[in-house]
């Protein structure tokens, strides 16, 4: 029997920055603990553009990050990407994803060939003794019977940015153990981070990236809504600078300050975004019976309190970010915590590839 593996590393390229954490299993009791850490600003939209441009990025953030483990798992944010729930009845994930490979068409509304999908099976919330229904067998024969629908999570990257992917790992010789969506390393994070709560409660999270802002929301460990809403960080920086007519450093520093000539800027750019938020929580709620009473936010954008407080108001419930690496111990050099306590909030996409890599091994 193969040992579990001892460390991980795990990379997140977002569109705007990229970040890496190395964690170490600690002992026998399934707790990690964080070694070294390292982020990189990119410069916006192009890091991707090709493979050289990505290798380039990621090879300078493995310096940075100045360590190695037994495995890397890298998490890719993409505003092409697909990330669905559907509903099927009881199937073998390994014969979905040859169904939705070959008629994504009809399951997803959407032509998948150019796409490297995978799915699986979302657990349905547990009793009230905490224990979730058994699965389903996978030797289930339609002809068997039974009209019982399951929920599946379905992902995809378009296959050229997969494929840059891996090349760019080859130019840097890393072995990528596994590529995976970044909303989805960011909701692993969260279960380990958060877990009484995803549990035992009802939970809403929310990433906001460069470009666009993530949806999840859930029930007692059941994953019960994803959605996509175009506003990010981006959009934000545009609105506070005027565009570009405020330079943007200044603005940001005038945003972290709460600057009172900022605030209303801030709050007519956040407010679409406010509204989609309330119209996913009162869905939940509708589907559910069960009240959202607070929101977590993860991103950039909520490093400042003005933004985190615009929301809060608007959406009329506590707003708030959270600690990805609240399950873990963490054990860094000295004259890196304040770095870590500044940025530590914004390392969760990174964190959740890790977990996932090394909770699975």
């Amino acid at each position: 029997m193969p040992k579990p593996l001892s460390s991980a590393i795990g990379i997140d390229l977002g569109q705007h920055s990229f970040k890496a954490v190395k964690l170490q299993r600690k002992g026998s009791n399934g707790q990690f603990d964080l070694q070294a850490f390292a982020s990189r600003i990119v410069g916006g939209d192009g890091s991707l553009e090709n493979a050289d441009a990505l290798a380039h990025h990621l090879k300078l953030l493995l310096k940075d990050l100045g360590t190695s483990a037994r495995a890397y798992a890298v998490a890719v944010s993409s505003p092409g990407s697909i990330l669905r729930i559907i509903e099927q009845p009881p199937t073998p994930t390994r014969l979905l994803r040859d169904a939705l490979r070959l008629n994504g068409l009809q399951l997803l509304n959407q032509d998948c060939r150019d796409f490297v999908l995978d799915c699986d099976r979302i657990p349905q919330a547990a009793t009230a003794d905490g224990v979730e229904g058994a699965p389903p067998s996978e030797n289930f024969s339609p002809e068997g019977g039974g009209g019982k629908q399951l929920r599946y999570l379905v992902g995809g990257l378009p296959r050229a940015m997969t494929n840059q992917v891996f090349e760019a790992c080859t130019k840097c010789r890393l072995a990528a153990d596994r590529l995976q969506l970044a909303p989805i390393a960011n909701y692993n994070a969260f279960e380990s981070a958060m877990r009484p709560l995803f549990q035992n409660g009802a939970f809403m999270l929310v990433d906001i990236g460069h470009q666009e802002t993530r949806v999840f929301a859930g029930s007692r460990g059941e994953l019960v809504l994803v959605r996509s809403v175009e506003y990010g960080g981006r959009a934000f920086l545009d609105a506070v600078s005027n565009e570009g007519a405020i330079d943007r450093e200044a603005a940001v520093t005038l945003v972290e300050q709460g600057d009172a000539g900022m605030t209303e800027t801030a709050r007519e750019s956040l407010a679409m975004l406010a509204m989609e938020l309330r119209s996913s929580i009162g869905f939940f709620e509708g589907q559910r019976e069960q009240t959202i009473g607070r929101v977590h936010f993860s991103g950039a954008l909520v490093n400042a309190e003005m933004p985190l407080q615009i929301l809060s108001d608007e959406l009329d419930m506590p707003c708030d970010t959270w600690d990805p690496f609240a399950s873990c111990t963490v054990s860094l050099p000295r004259g890196k915590q304040a770095r870590f306590d500044a940025e530590r909030a914004h390392l969760n996409v990174a964190c959740g590839a890790a977990l996932e890599l090394l909770q699975s091994a």
